[in-house]
């Protein structure tokens, strides 16, 4: 009964911890990117050299699109002439540095985790645009036509602060009704391992001692996810069972980077070669992060 009872004490607190993040962070992301102009930041990504591949990372650390979002906009940005390379880095950025994802690690794995990860898939994201542009990448693009009518730049602002809080908060209501029923998964899931998943276990094949924890982590990490709000709250009760903590990093990197339907949806846009590399990519990533942690 006191197992039952810890479980059930976890899941609730765990789901108001996120509840409140995901509506907050939601609401602030959206409230920036109003304020933010689009044709400037087209600008900045057409910067010449590393720059482009910077603003491209950074733009996509800010938005908190799923594929069915980032894969319009990859096109879109290719279609008005961006460089190939920040367009790149703008699709590896957007999965990985998700700010849902970066607020919940830090308010659930603590500061360090955060940074460590925000880092090495910041500067995974930039090399990853710069080398796909250096090596020809561009020609692995599928002819695809930009269908119209998605574009919202047509949309007026509204002048005050109080109507823009109101309709970014509307807009992260909305985020949230899509996806809390994954996010109950998660923390369903979580709160499970929490509450009955043997230690032991958990430190035999993922704990520190174990050198193949971090690659087997980033391997489980891609079937595992559904989407963030269901990823890190298994992490973070992975992590209190013993999990060595590069392994959850690691883990987490490649099920956000790597998810199932991202890499579908991918695939309509880019060729199998350019798809092979993105996963390569992530999956090393997630690796040498894994690593790097546990070396610090």
């Amino acid at each position: 009964m006191n197992t039952l009872f810890e479980t059930i004490k976890y899941f609730f607190i765990i789901t108001a911890e996120l509840v409140v993040l995901f509506l907050g962070i939601s609401t602030i992301v959206a409230l920036i990117l109003m304020n933010l102009p689009q044709e400037k930041i087209k600008r900045w990504m057409a910067g010449k050299g590393i720059l482009g591949n910077i603003m491209g990372s950074i733009f996509g650390s800010l938005t908190p699109f799923c594929a069915c979002s980032t894969v319009p906009l990859t096109l879109g940005f290719l279609d008005i002439g961006i460089p190939f390379g920040a367009v790149m880095s703008f699709v590896i950025a957007s999965p990985l540095l998700n700010p849902i994802i970066i607020a919940m690690m830090a308010a659930l794995m603590g500061i360090k985790i955060t940074m460590v990860y925000f880092l090495v898939t910041f500067i995974g994201a930039v090399i990853f645009g710069i080398i796909l542009e250096k090596t020809g990448g561009a020609s692995l693009m599928k002819k695809v036509r930009l269908k119209e009518g998605n574009n919202e730049d047509g949309k007026e602002t509204p002048e005050t602060f109080s109507e823009k809080l109101k309709i970014s908060f509307m807009k992260a209501w909305n985020d949230f009704r899509g996806v809390w029923i994954y996010l109950l998964i998660g923390v369903s899931v979580g709160a499970v391992i929490y509450g009955y998943l043997p230690e032991d276990f958990v430190l035999r094949i993922a704990g520190p001692n174990n050198p193949l924890a971090i690659p087997i982590a980033a391997i489980i990490g891609v079937p595992l996810y559904i989407r963030a709000e269901t990823a890190i709250p298994i992490g973070v009760a992975l992590m209190q069972k013993g999990m060595s903590t590069g392994a959850v990093l690691a883990l987490i990197i490649g099920g956000a980077g790597m998810a199932i339907p991202e890499m579908s949806m991918l695939a309509a846009i880019f060729k199998k070669k350019l798809v092979i590399a993105i996963v390569s990519v992530i999956f090393f990533t997630a690796v040498i992060g894994g690593y790097i942690f546990n070396l610090i």
